[in-house]
């Protein structure tokens, strides 16, 4: 029995592609999105087809058990759940306070904060019975600093890197690492960067500014996320920025 890689928020870019890069070190992946079925058996497919083991499930993280329920058929019907990347998004948009409502604000939480609160109670009793676990957390630069219009989303992740922190103070003895990884930067990704922009702008940014490597790359992104799930326990990284070389690093905007 392959060890599992639970991957919430798998879609065409940072979640499915690091979902890629651990079934070909021989993990089953198992990727979980919110919508687009088509989108979704696609993944499953190419991993597949390079002759990894992948299985995909549509889970809105929102809905009350929908993460504890696919949490616990998956350790029944597949396979202990060794890594989980959580990379739910929890951006609602640039909104003045006054045009941010209550259910908006709170829509964000949700997603950033209480999806993972969820997660880690369901996974690390778990992974502390088994003597450990990699807990691998997308997050953002709202993280560490909120704009003008971020309301939401800059509460919502700060709470998500403050939730990882008290996460490793308490089963990092045990274990389990968990890891804030905060992406500063525009990513290389169809399903997000693409559906804010549009694909003319999408595409065009790609020709451009991707094409000097100022987008950040899902698939190097992959690489770090695989190689930090497989440090040494003497030299855990607990929290990092991605960031491409050319972007100004988010303590030194004005």
């Amino acid at each position: 029995m392959k060890p599992v890689c639970l991957v919430i928020g798998a879609g065409a870019g940072i979640g499915g592609t690091v979902g890629k890069r651990f079934a070909r070190e021989g993990y089953h992946a198992v990727l979980c999105r919110r919508s687009d079925q088509d989108g979704l058996d696609a993944l499953v497919q190419d991993i597949k087809d390079q002759g990894g083991e992948a299985t995909g499930f549509l889970v809105n993280a929102i809905e009350d058990n929908a993460i504890e329920d696919r949490v616990a058929k998956i350790e029944a019907d597949i396979g202990p759940i060794e890594v989980v990347i959580y990379n739910l998004g929890a951006q609602i948009g640039d909104r003045p306070l006054e045009e941010t409502t209550y259910r908006a604000f709170e829509m964000g939480w949700r997603l950033a904060t209480f999806g993972l609160f969820r997660l880690a109670k369901s996974v690390c009793p778990l992974m502390e019975a088994r003597g450990g676990g990699k807990i691998l957390v997308t997050s953002a630069t709202a993280a560490v600093r909120g704009n003008a219009g971020q309301h939401s989303h800059a509460a919502a992740m700060g709470g998500r890197r403050m939730l990882c922190q008290t996460l490793n103070a308490q089963y990092a003895s045990k274990g389990i690492h968990v890891a804030h990884i905060l992406v500063d930067g525009a990513v290389d990704a169809p399903d997000t960067l693409g559906k804010m922009l549009g694909p003319e702008r999408f595409q065009e940014l790609r020709e451009t500014r991707g094409a000097a490597d100022g987008l950040l790359q899902p698939e190097k992104m992959a690489d770090t996320y695989y190689h930090i799930a497989h440090q040494h326990r003497s030299v855990w990284t607990h929290e990092l920025d991605l960031r491409s070389y050319s972007d100004v690093a988010w303590w030194n905007h004005v």
